[in-house]
């Protein structure tokens, strides 16, 4: 095949969602639907004893949510899909921005009884920045929700795109009988199944036929046909320019957990969904179609098989042909880096490749030379447009519990940080270190891994500090005068750059305000 139609074959996306709003379970279902598994697991349930595919790490499985993005690759009618699920949870949400920068477009999912949650509000914004293609799944309408048009209403306002819906749900919670879609004209109709395919499936091409009542009932038949008419009345038609443009939500209707709609909402995915697009760089604009190879790194793993300690960077392909073994451009290092080990996943299964192309996510083993945000080429040197690292909420110092396992705490820590779980800063008096984050479940998240994957124990003491703050100045001296006056307030991140831990607003606004030759910056580009 040709570079282009290799480009034209693939999908990447990623799934986002409030947490509990089923993404993971949807995640699930998917891959069913794609034949890359044969039984889907529930993210929470005594009854089903397999696990979910994405949530592989033990304390995903102990606390029953994603804490790291997953990536999955798998065919589906001869399209190469790369699906990356993101954690829900706000506290994880600078991986959950990392990945969005990685995807070509995404589907949110939403609750049907809650609705559009906090922090779908703040992953649209983000969609929004780069006019991100979405696609909006209701989910959950085995249970008893919110009536469909009131759904779409709020998803149009609170979210500030406009909705057109591509399916349509006949009745909800115990009277579900199925979904219309209004794309093809077609009427599914499902027997239930939280884990394996259904085979038994109505196609109707045409909703007014009388055999339709026989199966749903007059009643549900009479409504369908009135919900068909007055959309097909109010909406305009579907245009997936549109949509590509990020300016319409396609929206389907479904129950993830009991199959439910998710094929109506696949089928019209790898048809509207849009292949590989440009990237900006500082330089210039990358097309995925240019014969030499660019691509950038959104995310960083280690320790994804605890037998091996190894270490995973998770490349986007942006354009030309990824071979391994060929060496490539690090823009950032001092030397090409060639891989011999590159891996395509499902979640923390691996299959090795020797070629990828535009749109693939693949996973380079790498010993430390590799960076969030880093650029490999072909040979020019251009750096991708990276996200930034936010200025974490939340500070705690770390306290090392046995002094015989210091080495084994820097390490981890040292890895720890550079996938971006969180930020470190090490005080430049006392050498104390200071670990900042979105949230509090990340401080549990690495007390686990620390003692799991590095048997490192720590403590997180709590700590008086309101923001860290990048310092930079155009004049050296006048720099150099400011550390050496808040020597102790001055820290250095895990780059090595200067940060002014401030301990209050007030305080950092006067400070602010004596110094202003100093520039004070709230985001560090990675």
């Amino acid at each position: 095949m040709s570079l282009k139609e290799e480009i034209q074959k693939r999908r990447t996306f990623a799934i986002i969602a409030h947490p509990d709003a089923g993404k993971t379970t949807l995640t699930e279902k998917l891959l069913l639907f794609g034949g890359a598994i044969q039984t889907a697991g529930a993210v929470k349930s005594n009854k089903i004893d397999t696990g979910t595919k994405s949530d592989w790490m033990a304390i995903e499985k102990q606390r029953g949510i994603s804490v790291a993005t997953s990536v999955m690759g798998f065919e589906y009618k001869d399209i190469k899909i790369n699906l990356l699920d993101t954690p829900g949870h706000q506290d994880f949400a600078e991986d959950t921005y990392r990945t969005l920068t990685a995807v070509d477009s995404v589907i949110m999912v939403i609750d049907c009884v809650k609705g559009v949650e906090i922090q779908t509000e703040k992953l649209m914004e983000v969609c929004r920045m780069r006019n991100t293609p979405v696609i909006c799944f209701i989910n959950k309408l085995d249970r008893e929700g919110r009536d469909p048009y009131e759904l779409i209403e709020e998803v149009e306002q609170k979210l500030n795109i406009q909705c057109r819906p591509l399916s349509w749900p006949i009745g909800m919670g115990k009277t579900f009988k199925g979904v219309y879609n209004l794309f093809d004209h077609k009427l599914n109709l499902f027997t239930p199944s939280q884990r394996k395919l259904s085979d038994v499936r109505q196609s109707f091409e045409d909703v007014n036929d009388p055999e339709l009542e026989e199966l749903i009932g007059k009643n549900y038949a009479n409504q369908l046909r009135e919900d068909v008419e007055l959309i097909e009345g109010v909406y305009p038609d579907f245009d997936p320019t549109e949509y590509l443009e990020g300016k319409v939500a396609p929206v389907f209707f479904g129950s993830a957990v009991n199959n439910f709609g998710i094929n109506e909402m696949l089928d019209t995915f790898i048809k509207i969904a849009p292949a590989p697009k440009s990237r900006r760089t500082e330089e210039r604009e990358v097309k995925p179609d240019e014969k030499k190879f660019s691509g950038f790194v959104f995310k960083i793993h280690a320790n994804m098989d605890p037998n091996h300690r190894n270490r995973i960077a998770f490349l986007r392909i942006c354009s030309g042909t990824f071979e391994r073994n060929k060496p490539y451009n690090h823009v950032r290092g001092p030397k090409p880096l060639r891989f011999s080990n590159v891996t395509q996943f499902m979640a923390q299964d691996k299959e090795m490749i020797d070629e990828a192309f535009p749109g693939d996510i693949v996973g380079l083993y790498d010993t430390g030379n590799l960076k969030i945000g880093d650029t490999l080429t072909d040979g020019e040197d251009m750096q991708f447009v990276g996200i930034p690292s936010f200025s974490p909420e939340i500070f705690r110092e770390v306290v090392n519990k046995d002094a015989m396992k210091t080495k084994q705490l820097e390490k981890g820590l040292k890895q720890l940080m550079e996938e971006g779980v969180a930020q470190l800063f090490t005080f430049d008096m006392g050498s104390r270190k200071v670990v900042g984050t979105v949230g509090q479940l990340q401080f549990e998240v690495i007390q686990f891994r620390l003692k799991n994957e590095y048997n490192a124990t720590v403590e997180f003491h709590p700590m008086n500090l309101y923001k860290a703050c990048w310092i930079t100045s155009k004049d050296k001296k006048q720099l150099e005068e400011f550390v050496r006056s808040k020597n102790r307030h001055i820290a250095h991140d895990k780059d090595g750059k200067l940060v002014f831990m401030a301990e209050s607003k007030a305080w950092l606004q006067m400070v602010m305000d004596n110094y202003p030759e100093i520039e004070f910056h709230f985001t560090s580009d990675i």
